[in-house]
């Protein structure tokens, strides 16, 4: 088996792997699944400083991106979808399918969102129910400061989507003035594949409630939730070994108080290393701690370095897609993957792989990253 270094899904640690071999009840009668359930939502509010209630669904990382929209837009409601990436622009498809009006605020791909430029744009035209937000655009490693981005729309009452799946849990974050938050089980959380994790506002509930037309979908509905606390029901089966799973994963990183620190060190690490070997960063400015995005060398394929990395030393990076296909290549160094050990052996195999494909390196970078990393 090949060691995972991609954003997401990631490494496993032992004992989210082992909770999921234990035998457990029926979750649509088991009462105990319930409180379990429960207590793990109320555990993800606290970690994200909020009274807003989340739930987990069955189903994986994109299933929560869809199910805000879906439950807050009404045919002909007109939504900013703020596009400085390709998740970003994304979100237009969800809100078209869904009878909305999407309306596309596209900015620089290489730099994060500009707050103020946004605040201008909005004293013209304010007129959107809600808009959404990528916090890390995985393909490109932007991250966005989705907290002033919500703080700006809420001052002109404009709900906020947020799309944190390959953010969240390595970049601090407080739900503050989001509605709706959307989070994954398979990136820096280090869970495994399968679960969306999502948090959502009073306002957010009250914009469902008031609706004039149901919300079309079942599966996609996040009000479908609402009462499963009181009722003790839930609207389907849930996954509940992937929950249990999901749970020791959420303990480990409660656990672990240098987390924030530790992915700010490593991922600058990451960065100095991979320029000061003569290599370009796709962005310019914003850079996610979850994720290093460099620019592939002229003369040489994205597909040669994946393979040779792969086949030779068992080690799997990702490139990426869209209008990046080709052009970039994409190094995790989120949740279980932020570790200095595996880390290094990642830029230790870049490196030896780009001597094959004789590029001219300025330096080493696995050493450079382990003087980076103890020198920060």
């Amino acid at each position: 088996m090949y060691k995972m270094m991609t954003p997401g899904p990631t490494q496993i640690r032992e004992n989210v792997r082992m909770s999921m071999s234990i035998e457990r009840g029926n979750p649509d009668i088991y009462e105990e699944f319930c409180e379990f359930y429960h207590e793990t939502c109320l555990m993800f509010s606290k970690f994200f400083n909020t009274e807003n209630e989340f739930y987990i669904l069955g189903g994986e990382g994109i299933l929560g991106l869809e199910a805000a929209c879906a439950s807050l837009t009404e045919k002909g409601d007109r939504v900013l979808v703020i596009d400085n990436g390709v998740y970003g622009r994304g979100f237009e498809g969800f809100v078209s399918m869904y009878g909305g009006e999407p309306v596309l605020y596209t900015v620089d791909y290489k730099n994060p969102v500009d707050v103020n430029k946004l605040d201008d744009y909005l004293k013209k035209d304010s007129n959107f129910k809600y808009a959404t937000v990528v916090h890390c655009d995985t393909p490109s490693g932007i991250l966005n400061d989705v907290e002033s981005i919500s703080n700006v729309l809420n001052n002109y009452g404009i709900m906020t989507v947020v799309d944190s799946v390959s953010a969240s849990f390595g970049e601090p974050l407080s739900m503050g003035h989001i509605d709706i938050l959307c989070l994954g089980s398979q990136k820096a959380l280090s869970a495994p594949t399968g679960l969306t994790i999502v948090g959502v506002s009073d306002r957010a509930k009250k914009s469902m409630e008031e609706r004039k037309t149901p919300i079309a979908s079942f599966y996609a509905n996040l009000s479908t939730f609402k009462t499963y606390y009181r009722d003790k029901w839930f609207p389907y089966t849930m996954p509940i070994y992937d929950i249990y799973a999901l749970r020791s994963a959420l303990e480990n990183i409660l656990n672990d108080k240098d987390i924030f620190e530790r992915h700010k060190k490593i991922g600058s690490a990451v960065r100095n290393s991979i320029v000061k070997g003569g290599l370009h960063l796709y962005t310019e400015s914003g850079f996610s701690n979850t994720v290093t995005v460099f620019n592939v060398p002229e003369k040489i394929l994205a597909k040669e370095i994946i393979d040779i990395m792969k086949n030779k030393y068992n080690i799997l990076i990702a490139g990426s897609f869209d209008i990046m296909e080709g052009k970039v290549l994409r190094i995790g160094h989120m949740g279980e993957n932020c570790n200095v050990s595996d880390v290094f052996e990642t830029l230790k195999a870049l490196e030896n792989t780009l001597l094959q494909l004789k590029f001219d390196l300025k330096c080493s970078i696995s050493e450079n990253f382990i003087k980076e990393v103890y020198s920060i």
